[in-house]
Formats: C-alpha cells, structure tokens, sequence
C-alpha cells in the first residue's frame, strides 16, 4: 500500500518519546487484557505522531527529539521493563486471543531491541523517509494533523517549535555518523537537498506550511485569526525556513562530499549484521539473505515463463521486452477520455467481483468503501492508493486513482491494482482490524509490512477466483505486479550484501519488467535508502499461498477457503511466524 496508508509504518519509524518516559505496570495482579492496554497507552508517549495518526487526543503538539541518545535510551529502558514484566505471564495458561497478544508483544520487544543496537540515528534522514517529510504531510493542512479547532493550531505551533530543535540534532548527529563510517549513498544525498530547498521561501504565505491558515476556519474569533496568522508567519519565517536553509547547506557543502560511492549497506560498519536483522524486521521471518536472494531468482524465472505464456496466446511476435513496450504503449490500452470514467471503471470491477466475493468471504468490513480521483495538488506524482477509513465509519475507506491526464490511463494491470489497493485486499484487512473490538487497542492499529503487504499482494492472485483476468493482458498485469515485487527480493539483497551497484540492479529491472526506467531508478533509490522493507511483500504473500496450500491439503474436504480468509484475517496485523502458528493450531481443531 503505497503513501497514505504507508504513512502509519513511516511514523512508527520517524517518531519519538517525552522526556520522562512511562513504566508498565508489573504484570502480577494484571489480566494479559489489562497489560497490553497498559503498554499500548505507555508506548503512544514515545510515538506521538502515530497517536495523532490514530486520532488519540493529548498528543497533538508533541515532538520528542528522536535521533537523540537519550530518546534511544528511554525506549531501550522502555522495552527492556516491558519484557521483563512480561515474562510473569505464562502464555499456556493464555486464552487463543491473549496467547496471540502475548506472542506480538514478545515480538515487538525482542525486535525493538535488537533495533536499538545499531545507530540508526547517524543516518535518520533520507529522500523517502524522515521525519522532514512526515512534518511536511502533516503540516500542509490536508493531511494528519488536526486542524478544526483554535487549540488545534496552538498545538501544531508547538509542534514546530521543537522541530527546529530536532533539525538541529539531526545534523548533530549526521555529523558523528559521518566520523564513524555511517554515510548515505552520494546519489540520494543529492536527492535530500532540493526537497530541503523546495521548504526555504522568502515569503512565509509561500510555504507548505502556511496551509492551515488559508484553510482556516471562518467561524474563528477574529482576535484568534489575527494571533494565529502572525503566529505561523513568524514560526516559518524565524524558526522553519532557517532551519532548512540549515539542513540544505549541511546536506550540500558538509555532507554530499563524504557520502559514499557503494549502493548498499554492506559498506558500513556493521552493516551485513544490520541488514540481517533488517530482514528480521521487515519480514517478520528467520529467512537468511542469500535464501532470499536465491528464492528471488526462482520466482523471477517462473513469473517469467508465465508471462512468455500470455505473449504467445495473444499471438505477440517478438521478445518480452518488444512485448513489455506494446502494453505500456499502444493505445488501445489507453481507453479513456475523461478522469470520471476511470473512476467509474476501477468502481464497476466491485460489481463485477460481488457474487464471487460472498464465496469466498463471509468476513466482510462494516466500513463503506469508495472509488476517488486523486487531489490535483497531488496527483501529478502520486501513485495510486488506499487511504483507510475510521473506526466509528465516520470516513469510508478510500481508493484514490490519479488521473493527471485520462488519455494516457493504462488500463492493464488496474484490475489487480484495485484487489491489492481496494477489495479485497487493503481495505478488507485494514477495516476489519480497526473494527475488531474483541482485539486489544494495540492490536487494531498494528501494522506489519510482511502480512498487511503479503495479504494484498496474495489477494492478487484471487483474480480468477473472483470473475476477473478473463482478458489475457489484465492477468499480464497481475503477472506484472507479481514480478515488480520478485525482484526486489534480487535487486535488494544484491545491493546490500553482495556488492550490485544501483546501475546493475536498474539493469536487472529493465530486463525483467515493464516499468520505465525513471520509475525503475526511484524503485531502486528507495530500496537503498530503506534497506530491507521492500522485501516484506512477496515474502508475505508466499506465506500466506503456503499456509493455504497446506490448509488444502491437511484438510481435504474440510478445507473451507471463507474459513481459511477469516483465519488469515480475525486476528489482525501479525508477525508471520505468529499467523503461520495460528493455522496450524486452527487446522489441528478441524481435524
């Protein structure tokens, strides 16, 4: 899932504590129910921008300075008393949904950490993700933060007021990273500093940041208006716009001439054992990385084949890669006119699948669901995505397309874009979980790449099931997708342990896919930058398509596939050793 909902996994990542952090509570004289409702309040202190995330109130103008020593320390204390008042519990005397729990929290510790022993903070910023850029959706006054009321915009002030201060860390703390070995690839500091120049504006209106007042509301007192715009004006003209001029000068003059020449993070001190728990982290598995490369090649072998197979049914003369250009260039997969017919095409393909759908599925979410066209003062660059709704239903989940120009719309590949994207893949998982009050609050707003990614990508391959790829290049685009993401598998562990180049796994993608080579370029900058969490969905869908072949197998007759998806998905984000648990205890049951 791809920009707003990924923004849930950013903020983990990008987000910090306050300075007097809590303590959980002994477990002794506590319910497991108790105890991870406990933790989940605790922790929301050290992530209060995933608390704005999840519309918690009190943590709308908080900003711990997350790339500081004693932020780490905190959560390193943090962490270590959760898991010793943890270990009171006995998870056999558990029931099934507190063993569960029990299992993710002992998880979470265990990898945070591990997470902690390597010096993250040294690189905290990159041109994909950083907290610069998280500020930045938060702040334009479209986005996260909350911008209803007179205390709203107080508590964003504040906010900003300690960004500054964390800027200033940042750089601190880039510079001891840059002493130590722990640099970025040249070519993305190259990217980082036009996004820090794009923020430095001689007139404060100019800025992203001065979008809230232009969005603010007209029943606000005058006296409020005029206090809150002479506020916001003088925070980005004194405190902002310096402080990216500060960012941009370091990143330019200090920081480019040091970066490195190596596209991976084999180059830095430690870096092979920080890739493997990287791989830990991502994928949720024990999987080494030349196990993930080699299962890579096979997958990129076979998807292959496959796609050969459809060349040769719709009659194509030529090579895959003349093929790869007729489908993303012949007009005949160019059907539209106008945006609202796109939108209409993608909102028929849930009719289409609806009497299929009650086959398969008789766990469905109570939350609405709608087709939008993307904003235009981001759909130029935006790619197609879900943005979840809310738990009361007050907002409907949300499919937005971007149609910059309808003429140029391929069509190919939008079936298995809106299963992965809309239904039933992120929107039936992602509601189902923020509707599951049986779930501690933890748990509803949990988030695993390698399951929430692995469940859109297996729902992929539900096509067929499901009444679509009955024309041969829609299942070509399904192959496609499938493909993108195999490779990574290659292209990522490649780069950061077996010494490839950002050319050579550019190259790579070239001659086993059909996207261009600008969008191949930023795919491969982004894996650079965020070693590791590309893998996360090809390894989760084939987990999933392993556990069900082996439901279908164990079970024989028994085997129920609606069962077998409200096993996969009643339980909410998991790490996938605890799903693949989870059905094996199931299929122990039904036999």
């Amino acid at each position: 899932m791809r920009t707003i909902f990924s923004l849930l996994a950013i903020v983990v990542l990008c987000t910090q504590c306050q300075q007097n952090s809590p303590q959980p509570a002994p477990a002794s004289g506590k319910s497991m129910k108790d105890f991870i409702e406990q933790f989940y309040r605790d922790r929301l202190a050290f992530y209060p921008l995933e608390a704005t995330q999840q519309g918690k109130e009190g943590y709308n103008d908080q900003l711990p300075i997350t790339v500081s020593e004693d932020y780490r320390r905190q959560l390193r204390d943090f962490y270590t008393r959760t898991q010793t008042a943890l270990a009171q519990f006995k998870p056999e005397q558990l029931d099934a949904n507190d063993r569960i729990s029990y299992d993710i929290l002992q998880w979470e510790c265990n990898i945070s950490l591990s997470d902690l022993k390597f010096p993250d903070n040294y690189m905290s910023i990159n041109q994909f993700w950083s907290l610069p850029l998280t500020m930045g959706q938060y702040g334009s006054g479209s986005g996260t933060q909350p911008f209803k009321t007179v205390a709203d915009y107080d508590n964003w002030l504040k906010r900003l007021e300690k960004f500054a201060v964390w800027a200033d860390s940042a750089i601190v703390y880039t510079r001891k990273g840059m002493n130590a070995g722990y640099v970025l690839p040249t070519s993305l500091i190259a990217k980082v500093i036009p996004q820090f120049k794009e923020l430095v504006v001689k007139d404060p209106a100019q800025s992203l940041y001065y979008g809230p007042i232009k969005e603010m509301p007209a029943a606000f007192p005058d006296a409020d208006k005029t206090r809150l715009t002479a506020a916001y004006k003088k925070i980005i003209g004194e405190q902002l716009v310096p402080a990216f001029q500060k960012l941009a000068d370091f990143f330019e003059k200090e920081y480019l001439p040091k970066g490195r020449a190596t596209s991976g993070i084999f180059d830095i001190p430690g870096g092979r054992e920080r890739y493997s728990h990287l791989i830990k982290y991502w994928t949720t598995t024990d999987m080494t990385a030349d196990q993930i490369f080699d299962l890579g090649q096979r997958e990129v072998a076979r998807i292959r084949t496959e796609m050969e197979k459809v060349k040769e049914q719709v009659g194509f003369k030529g090579d895959l890669k003349a093929f790869f250009d007729y489908v993303r260039t012949d007009k005949k997969f160019t059907p539209f006119k106008k945006p609202e017919e796109v939108t209409a095409w993608y909102a028929s393909l849930q009719t289409t699948m609806q009497p299929q759908l009650k086959k398969m599925f008789d766990l469905t979410p109570k939350s609405k669901f709608e087709v939008r066209r993307t904003e235009a003062f981001r759909e130029a660059s935006a790619s197609a995505e879900y943005s979840q709704g809310t738990p009361d239903g007050s907002r409907p989940g949300i499919f937005y397309v971007p149609v910059p120009d309808a003429t140029k719309h391929n069509v190919v590949g939008g079936e298995s874009l809106f299963l992965h994207e809309a239904i039933p893949g992120h929107h039936y998982q992602v509601s189902l979980q923020q509707e599951n009050t049986a779930l501690p609050t933890f748990r509803r707003f949990l988030w695993y790449g390698a399951y929430g990614e692995g469940w859109a990508l297996y729902t992929e391959s539900l096509g067929r099931e499901l009444g679509l790829y009955t024309d041969p290049y829609q299942y070509f685009g399904m192959l496609s997708s499938e493909m993108h993401r195999a490779i990574r598998l290659v292209v990522d562990v490649g780069m950061h342990t077996k010494g490839w180049t950002r050319e050579q796994a550019i190259q790579f993608s070239m001659d086993n896919e059909s996207d261009t080579e600008e969008s191949i370029t930023a795919e491969i900058e982004r894996y650079m930058a965020i070693p590791g969490q590309a893998l996360s969905y090809k390894i989760g869908q084939l987990k999933i398509l392993e556990l069900r072949a082996r439901a279908e197998k164990t079970l024989g007759s028994k085997f129920d596939i609606r069962e077998f998806h409200n096993q996969v998905l009643d339980a909410g984000c998991l790490p996938l050793a605890v799903l693949e648990q989870k059905i094996d205890r199931w299929m122990e049951a039904r036999k």
